[in-house]
């Protein structure tokens, strides 16, 4: 679904409490009394029993953890911190959108020079790239990743007598073009049936794949590029071969699609098995499967964690968030809440490797581990979202309203022009 794997996870978290010991020993500008360190994320970001273990007292320091969990917009509430310069939380988590953070760097710690470059090699290169700054600060530390995949469902394709076994349909589907052919022949043998659920999904992970996206390192727009340009039709494609379910995000359509089976193949992140399938249609356990993604490893989603220039004891933050995301610690934290390590020792996991009962005893780790080590890596701006978004908007209108291709572009174009404008990027 278009919907993101924190927005799932958020809802009916309720707006955020404040945070304990606001009134403790700690300065104004940071959170929490001397002998804590603050911590802000949201829910479903972290295992329970983990952060259970650091409110006692964080391993190898003399510091308790006093985590809030905020609801609501996570995003706009962390600026607004920022933004004032006060009560700020010694540690925040952030989402995939830490590029936006970047403009704010001063206002936290360079990780390497806590010793955050003497575990690079226990990461993902990508995934550890992705919260440097342009200037080389590395101001985020991984924490998960959202690796893709093919979701299919065995039983349909069975009936519709094409191949059912991963192996079989990812040759059947190795890009685009032969994802969109097998589709065609499914919805042949069994009409209705759709490989995504609206035409924005096809357009998000197509650019997921890719290893340039909307801006150059160096601030320069190329979101009107030919590999933009491409995800483009390929997701109008999609919509005129009549295979999107046509469920819009926040629609009541959009688990509708996975409960009543219409959705029988979908490209999505590894978060999406929770999201889709298990939560929508629990009644389809062991008729899912998972294979490579047509046209190649991408990624959607993945966090981060960060140490604000406020912070108490910036060495034991350093110390907990380091613990926190070993690869053993991120091999517990895939059983709960369901993060995909960024640490590629934690794939050999026996809690990560267990035959998954929902994908037909799969072992679907294996799927992923080689999407998140095969990804290639992207550069994303400070910008991605209000750029990405005019343009999702477009292709809705295509979808829904029956827009011309060409002039959603256009018109989508231009509002990114408006919008890069009047944020000062261009």
């Amino acid at each position: 679904m278009t919907v993101t794997r924190r927005q799932f996870l958020v809802l009916g978290a309720g707006t955020g409490a404040a945070a304990a010991g606001l009134t403790g020993c700690g300065s104004r500008s940071s959170l929490g009394a001397a002998d804590q360190l603050s911590m802000w994320t949201w829910v479903g970001s972290v295992n329970d029993s983990l952060i259970s273990e650091a409110e006692k007292t964080i391993p190898g320091t003399s510091k308790q953890l006093s985590m809030t969990r905020i609801g609501g917009d996570y995003k706009t509430k962390v600026l607004t911190a920022l933004a004032g310069k006060s009560l700020v939380p010694d540690i925040m988590a952030i989402n995939d959108d830490v590029a936006t953070y970047f403009p704010n760097a001063d206002q936290f710690h360079d990780l390497n020079e806590l010793g955050a470059d003497k575990l690079k090699g226990d990461f993902l290169d990508w995934k550890w790239k992705l919260g440097i700054t342009p200037q080389g600060k590395m101001m985020a530390y991984p924490m998960d990743t959202g690796p893709t995949a093919l979701f299919y469902r065995h039983d349909i394709f069975a009936k519709a007598g094409v191949p059912t076994e991963p192996a079989d349909v990812q040759a059947a589907a190795p890009d685009w073009d032969g994802f969109i052919q097998l589709g065609k022949k499914v919805k042949q043998a069994v009409p209705g049936s759709s490989i995504t659920d609206n035409i924005t999904s096809v357009f998000d992970y197509a650019i997921a794949q890719l290893t340039k996206r909307y801006m150059t390192p160096d601030g320069q727009y190329i979101g009107d590029g030919d590999h933009i340009r491409q995800a483009w039709d390929l997701s109008v494609r999609v919509v005129k071969e009549g295979l999107s379910a046509n469920a819009q995000s926040g629609s009541t359509d959009a688990n509708a699609v996975v409960t009543n089976g219409k959705l029988v193949a979908f490209v999505g992140a590894v978060w999406w098995a929770q999201l889709g399938p298990k939560n929508a249609a629990p009644k389809t356990k062991g008729q899912w499967r998972v294979c490579a993604t047509p046209g190649g490893a991408g990624n959607r989603g993945g966090s981060f964690l960060a140490i604000t220039k406020y912070c108490k004891d910036p060495a034991a933050a350093f110390a907990f968030i380091s613990w926190l995301e070993s690869s053993r610690n991120q091999a517990e934290a895939f059983k709960d809440p369901v993060l995909f390590p960024s640490t590629p020792a934690s794939y050999t996991d026996p809690r990560l490797t267990e035959p998954d009962p929902f994908f037909g005893g799969q072992r679907i780790v294996d799927v992923f581990a080689e999407s998140a080590k095969k990804y290639p890596g992207a550069y994303f701006s400070p910008y991605d979202t209000i750029i990405r978004d005019p343009l999702a908007a477009e292709l809705v209108n295509v979808e829904v309203g029956g827009k011309s291709s060409d002039q959603a572009w256009k018109d989508g174009q231009k509002q990114v022009e408006r919008e890069l404008t009047r944020a000062g990027a261009i």
